[in-house]
């Protein structure tokens, strides 16, 4: 690997301007649609949909805040279609950060390389999305690549619409989670931070961050949640996954 990944974002070092800003009120009523089809997620029958014997590294998909597997049923089976051996992440339901994360999301993985014999990529929802980040940089051998959804990473942890609810029902402030974050710092993989400036939950700077915390910033047409099911979405994690891995400067 010879070269490095472009980026797509600001070459600005530093804060980036808007990271912070919270996204119009305006933007998260119309999430209201995106939230029903999630929710609908439960009920919809998709149908047997097998995992294909791909070239490609397995993937597992880390849902967002208040969700499940159940929200990434209709992501993971278009995954499959597109190729991909796609897995959940077994995990349950996304109440926010635990002291034994890292080692929970650790088991699964372990379970997917010793299923298909390499180290998966990881697709994270929104706060799955962080999760991602973390368990990489704790265990970067057993990752390939990391691709993050609306993922608020970069500048506040206050700059979205969740982070008081986020408080009542994690139990600590989002600045202070029983596990040692450091969202911004870059994995050692190659890492894709898809964003879009329609995320009414998510600051779509904060999402998309600084050239310097991802390999490639990559926006998104979509609502926050869109991402979970939007075929842009969709497009745009498979191009993610399959784009050729080139080197850091």
């Amino acid at each position: 690997m010879t070269r490095a990944f472009l980026s797509l974002g600001s070459r600005k070092t530093g804060s980036l301007p808007g990271a912070d800003a919270l996204p119009p009120l305006a933007l998260l009523w119309g999430e209201a649609g995106g939230l029903l089809r999630a929710l609908c997620g439960r009920v919809w029958r998709l149908g047997h949909i097998p995992n294909p014997d791909s070239p490609h590294p397995p993937v597992m998909v880390l849902p967002g805040f208040l969700s499940g597997d159940w929200a990434t049923r209709t992501l993971r089976a278009d995954l499959r279609r597109a190729g991909f051996r796609c897995y959940a992440w077994g995990l349950g339901f996304n109440r926010g950060a635990t002291a034994d994360l890292i080692e929970r999301i650790d088991g699964r993985v372990d379970w997917i390389i010793a299923r298909t014999g390499r180290a998966p990529a990881l697709v994270g929802w929104s706060l799955g999305g962080i999760y991602a980040r973390e368990y990489a940089k704790h265990h970067p051998g057993k990752v390939a690549r990391v691709v993050t959804l609306g993922s608020p990473f970069s500048g506040s942890r206050r700059a979205n619409r969740a982070w008081r609810l986020y408080h009542a029902v994690a139990g600590h402030p989002v600045e202070r989670p029983p596990v040692d974050f450091h969202p911004a710092a870059r994995p050692a993989m190659p890492t894709f931070a898809l964003w879009s400036a329609r995320d009414g939950v998510v600051a779509p700077a904060s999402a998309r961050g600084l050239p310097s915390e991802s390999d490639r910033q990559v926006e998104v047409g979509c609502s926050h949640m869109g991402f979970a099911f939007a075929p842009a979405s969709v497009a745009a994690i498979v191009s993610a996954l399959t784009e050729e891995a080139s080197a850091r400067a």
